[in-house]
């Protein structure tokens, strides 16, 4: 087979020509002023996207494992990143800009993590605090950290003092402790919780309770959870950041456990657990919210409002020291007699304190509006009571100030509030007994995060949308109970006004509900139990029974004082015996009694125990001394 080249030539090249020719014609006959359609594509817009926020939760398994912070997309419910912390964290907070988390944990170490949706292990550091320290809780600003120190000292053989830590750098360090202890003119002793603005300021504040006295030398830090209103009253003292240093110590109520400052930094509210009131702080004036009533620049009265009333029986109290003193300018309808606050938070959108009221079962929605000079407005103190679930831990209010939703503990529930209304709109069920609930919302849409620190799982709640403030999901984090939860930011965009811990006792609800540990009825009221989150764990009080033999003796004879002590999760048991005459000594389970100069007849001994926890049993017997024969 023969292959052959084509070759085109004249009549190939004429071919091009032509076909050049032709489509020269067709373009000049497109030109004119003829109709050519224009065709404009149209992309579907669809919703505006939400924006980069997240939840970050904090889970632990045991005091003694490590614990978990877990990265949670705002608008898509989904985990985005964990990372293993420091073990058994009991206070987690984050700072004002939503960057940074730290917790406290068990070995004495202090963690931080940066807020990121690739958090991993290498990216998380450590600090390690004085094995004396006594950290209770953290107050993280957009710069430092501080913590209220029950310990603090200059060296290991000095004296605990009670302090604020001030802590500085990447990861923070500690830098300096600054004393706050006072005897005069008020008591300043046990700080637990320092405050201020969330934007690093040049003031904040040490809460003290004021729980070491004559007759409580070392308090347990459940006085508040067991008898608040037994308490004496409480004190703030100013930390002046600039040269740290301390002002004289502002009084305030009883048990105050929860303080937050409004976003102005013109006013301070302590929230006081035993006087069932809020103390008003002029942060400016570096004094309380008192004063005699004046006019301002325009003419009008203005009136002080150093102490608001949540309850019955707080405006009988202050209406004892000056009458109607206490009573809110639309009166008392619907106050519980009692309210045992324990949270607040300030919305600046509409100038309103919402205070959880856990014993009283109730929201307290105070107007804290100032005028235009700073100061209180005429409808400050003005107070709406909304009945919420049993037990409300902790509330939130939406930026917008239109809702509140409050984490019920012991029946499981988040309330709904509407705060225009002042009535309820829903109760929602949710996993585990909640403690705490926060939340973020921009223009559209909000969530609101809730944590129980009996279950491992987030309950998120749709705030908008179709079907609103209903369960969006359930978020199982597979890393153990949940310890706290944050936002980065209450308006989906920037700032974090959360950015204080809350350690369970101190007069902070316990991680059970009542109806598991009750502080104020159990036998075993300690700390440790308080701030147990599985009631299997509860550490229970020792028993102790007690005999002696022989049971009968004569004088100058001895006899054998055997006690069985248990301890029902077999903690370290140590024994002690008293006798009401004669004399009685021993080490562990015996000891000998010598009736030695006692008189003839009964003789009451006391057998006693005492756990690893300061939990302490007793049982007595007798033995009888009969004259010889």
């Amino acid at each position: 087979m023969r292959l052959f080249r084509m070759s085109f030539g004249q009549s190939g090249v004429r071919l091009v020509q032509a076909g050049a020719a032709f489509l020269a014609a067709a373009l000049i006959a497109g030109c004119g002023n003829n109709y050519r359609p224009v065709v404009t594509p149209v992309n579907p817009s669809g919703p505006a996207a939400q924006p980069q926020s997240y939840a970050i939760a904090v889970s632990s398994s045991s005091t003694t494992a490590a614990g978990t912070a877990t990265i949670i997309d705002y608008s898509g419910d989904t985990i985005l990143a964990s990372a293993p912390i420091g073990p058994g964290p009991s206070a987690f907070t984050l700072d004002e800009t939503g960057s940074n988390g730290y917790t406290i944990n068990s070995d004495g170490t202090l963690t931080n993590f940066p807020v990121s949706n690739t958090l991993q292990k290498k990216s998380v550091t450590y600090t390690t605090l004085e094995n004396w320290a006594l950290p209770l809780n953290l107050f993280s600003p957009s710069s430092g950290l501080w913590a209220a120190d029950l310990c603090a000292k200059n060296s290991p053989s000095s004296p605990c003092q009670n302090a604020a830590d001030d802590f500085t750098g990447s990861p923070q360090a500690f830098l300096l402790f600054i004393p706050t202890a006072a005897t005069s003119p008020v008591p300043a002793n046990t700080p637990v919780m320092v405050v201020g603005a969330g934007l690093r300021g040049s003031r904040y504040f040490a809460m003290s309770q004021n729980l070491v006295t004559s007759a409580n030398p070392n308090p347990t830090g459940m006085e508040c959870n067991v008898s608040p209103t037994a308490q004496p009253a409480g004190a703030v003292t100013a930390i002046e950041v600039a040269n740290n240093t301390t002002d004289t110590p502002i009084p305030v109520g009883s048990c105050p456990v929860y303080a937050v400052e409004s976003s102005d930094g013109q006013r301070l509210f302590v929230i006081n657990r035993g006087s069932d009131t809020v103390s008003v702080i002029n942060v400016p004036d570096d004094t309380s919210d008192a004063c005699t009533p004046f006019l301002n620049q325009a003419g009008q009265t203005v009136t002080c409002h150093p102490t608001l009333p949540l309850s019955l029986a707080a405006v009988s109290a202050l209406n004892t020291i000056k009458s109607g003193s206490g009573n809110p300018p639309n009166g008392t309808t619907g106050m519980p007699s009692v309210a045992g606050p324990v949270y607040a938070e300030y919305n600046s959108a509409k100038s309103l304190l919402v205070v959880a009221d856990y014993t009283g079962n109730t929201i307290s929605v105070i107007d804290v509006s100032l005028d235009e000079w700073g100061n209180d407005s005429s409808t400050f103190g003005t107070t709406y009571t909304i009945p919420v679930g049993t037990n409300p831990a902790s509330v939130t209010v939406l930026l917008d100030g239109s809702r509140a939703y409050t984490a019920n503990q012991t029946d499981q529930t988040v309330t709904v509030a509407n705060l225009s209304s002042y009535t309820v709109e829903k109760t929602l069920p949710v996993t585990g007994h909640p403690r705490t609930v926060v939340n973020t919302q921009n223009s559209i849409y909000g969530k609101v995060y809730v944590a129980s620190p009996d279950s491992p799982d987030l309950t998120i709640i749709a705030t908008g949308g179709d079907n609103p403030d209903t369960v969006d999901t359930t978020l199982d984090l597979y890393s153990g109970n949940l310890v706290d939860v944050r936002v980065q930011a209450q308006n989906g965009t920037s700032g974090n006004n959360n950015n204080l811990s809350r350690i369970p006792g101190y007069g902070q609800p316990c991680n059970l509900p009542l109806t598991d540990f009750n502080p104020a009825t159990s036998s075993n009221a300690t700390l440790s139990n308080c701030q147990d989150n599985a009631s299997s764990s509860l550490v229970e009080p020792p028993t102790v029974s007690c005999s002696a033999s022989p049971s009968t003796i004569k004088p100058g004879d001895t006899s054998t004082v055997t006690a069985v002590g248990v301890s029902p999760l077999n903690l370290p048991l140590t024994y002690s015996y008293s006798a009401t005459a004669g004399s009685i000594n021993g080490s562990g389970n015996t000891a000998t009694f010598n009736s030695t100069g006692a008189p003839t007849g009964p003789v009451l001994i006391t057998c006693s125990v005492t756990d690893s926890e300061g939990q302490i049993a007793s049982g007595s017997t007798s033995v009888t001394i009969v004259p010889p024969v």
